[in-house]
């Protein structure tokens, strides 16, 4: 017998392949597609999840909702018709999402624009140029994490002290704990190596700026300081992703708006770089909460500028797509 897979199945690979590009916390994409005919299951890689930053896996399905967004574009963006179902079931404890495809459409003119940036997409840690972001390109990407299925809540100038207390709440807890100091530095990689984790070549030092970004070299918490002439990144603009509600399904979709929002900033012109940082201590995530008014639930920042001059940081390696994409092929009669 010759092994082969379908028109369906080539397609639905496709899609999965240009998901390893998706981003995740720290570069962990714990993540798995199973293609079958014409389904591609999403499931959880609960080996790669970060057990003190993440204990009880939200930023693992908010990294799985991104890869499911990438997907979904590169389906869209091709003309392809599907359905996705959320936490299916099938007997499969991390499963997360099953893609159906159902044939042929139009193609999405707005996903193909979003497609087009996956491949130049990354996580610009640097400190933003000195040019305001346009208020216009801010408001679409709202607009752009509403019909992805959760918000983006734009930090208002009163909100940025809450933020700044967020982010620095989180960074002494976390600072403090001999267990994240060495969780943090197994992800970080040599320049050029690996295959998952941090570069760190990407990594920029966190400096003075109004808000703190993560400290990767685990030296302590820097604070902010408006009044000092040297603070950086003072055009930057931060986003909260906010979902409806606080389980699995709402984290989710909170990567599919993540995603959605980093690809159109991108196709913006603007770079991006997630906080998860912000949400990953229950302290700065309540208080990230009351600041939203207890409407909604932070499931994770973006930190939003115009580009710096100068060539971006190289972009974060992948690991190899048979340990992430398993085909099973169609039997064709001899």
């Amino acid at each position: 017998m010759t092994l082969l897979v379908g028109s369906a199945s080539r397609i639905l690979t496709d899609a999965a392949l240009v998901a390893l590009q998706a981003p995740s916390v720290l570069n962990t994409q714990p993540w798995r597609w199973h293609i079958e005919r014409d389904t591609a299951r999403l499931s959880a890689d609960r080996s790669r999840r970060l057990a003190r930053i993440d204990p009880e896996g939200r930023l693992l399905v908010t990294s799985c909702g991104a890869a499911l967004h990438h997907a979904c574009v590169t389906l869209a963006a091709g003309g392809v018709d599907f359905e996705v179902d959320l936490l299916p079931g099938e007997g499969t404890p991390d499963a997360l999402a099953v893609i159906r495809y159902r044939g042929d459409t139009g193609p999405s003119a707005a996903a193909q624009r979003l497609r087009e940036v996956i491949a130049v997409r990354q996580s610009d840690r640097r400190p933003f140029s000195g040019t305001p972001v346009p208020d216009e390109a801010l408001e679409r990407l709202r607009v752009t994490a509403d019909r992805a299925g959760a918000h983006l809540h734009l930090v208002r100038a009163a909100e940025l002290l809450t933020v700044i207390a967020a982010a620095g709440h989180a960074a002494a807890a976390e600072l403090a704990d001999p267990a994240y100091r060495a969780e943090l530095l197994s992800w970080l990689r040599p320049p050029g190596s690996g295959r998952d984790g941090l570069p760190v070549d990407t990594i920029t030092p966190p400096g003075v700026r109004p808000v703190p970004i993560r400290d990767f070299s685990t030296a302590g918490y820097v604070p902010a300081i408006y009044s000092d002439t040297d603070v950086a990144d003072r055009e930057a603009r931060y986003g909260i992703v906010v979902t409806d509600g606080d389980g699995p399904a709402d984290w989710l979709r909170g990567g599919v708006t993540l995603s959605a929002v980093l690809l159109a900033a991108t196709a913006e012109g603007l770079a991006t770089s997630a906080m998860s940082d912000l949400v990953e201590e229950p302290a700065a995530r309540v208080a990230l909460q009351r600041m939203l008014g207890d409407v909604g639930h932070p499931a994770i920042g973006v930190r939003i500028g115009v580009p710096a001059a100068g060539p971006p940081p190289p972009r974060a390696p992948r690991r190899p797509a048979a340990e992430m994409v398993e085909v099973v092929a169609e039997s064709a009669p001899d």
